[in-house]
Order: structure tokens, then sequence, then C-alpha cells
């Protein structure tokens, strides 16, 4: 990923990405993790039968990486997992939400200005003018 993707303050939205997703060879649905404590929504990520299989037997916030078209267990090299309190379904059962409880320092695989990854991949916020701008104590 790009410095300034993922640090700038410019807006580059990927409006072709539910186009990638479908074009990955695996039948997946999104499934978003949030934290069973605060509500903050850490991430959006994609699940098939094997991710779901997975977190269930696991404990732990999978997914399937529609980039690398792999089994994804959110931690497993970085270690910031993230503990399943529960799992539910929508209700066109099209979509997944994990409960879960970080158990590491940070759910994104970016990192703060200290070098600490951030709690959630939704660090900053749309302003008027169209431009990005960190919520308070997430740069």
């Amino acid at each position: 990923m790009s410095k300034e993707l993922e640090e700038g303050s410019t807006l580059n939205l990927d409006f072709t990405k539910l186009r990638k997703v479908a074009n990955c060879e695996a039948d997946v649905l999104p499934a978003v993790a949030q934290d069973a404590d605060t509500g903050e929504v850490l991430i959006l990520g994609y699940a098939n039968e094997l991710a779901l299989k997975t977190a269930i037997a696991e404990g732990m916030a999978t997914f399937w990486s529609t980039s690398r078209n792999e089994l994804w267990i959110k931690g497993k090299t970085s270690g910031d997992f993230l503990e399943i309190v529960e799992i539910r379904v929508n209700c066109e059962q099209n979509s997944l939400l994990y409960l879960v409880r970080p158990k590491g320092k940070g759910a994104c695989h970016t990192k703060d200005s200290s070098g600490t990854a951030r709690s959630g991949c939704y660090y900053r916020r749309l302003k008027a003018d169209g431009t990005l701008e960190f919520v308070s104590g997430k740069e």
C-alpha cells in the first residue's frame, strides 16, 4: 500500500473494490469486525465458508483475503488478534458481524505516529472540503 493512500489527506476511494472481490474466484461476503465493548468498527473484510468455520473453531476473527486469495486469521502475523465474542448474521444472510475483543495493540495494519498499530482502520474522517483528516489521537 502507498504511504499517501494510508496516511495522506487526499481522498482516493477505490470504487472498483467490489469488482475485484467479485473476480477473486472465491465466494465471499462482507464481514465487519466491531469492538464488543466500545462499539468501534475496526475492520471490513470478506469471509467465505472456510473463514467462518475457522473463526468459529479458533475463536478469532478470520477473513478470506481477496487480494492474496488465502485464509487470513487477523493477528496471526502481527499478534494483534481479535477474539470473537459473538458472530451475528444480517437479515438477508449476506454479511457477518464479528463482535470482538482486541488482544493486541490494535486492529489495523497501519501504525500511528508512535509506531503503534491503530485500534481500527477508520482513523480518518472526510472533511466538507473533500480532504481527509486524522481523527483526534489516531495520527
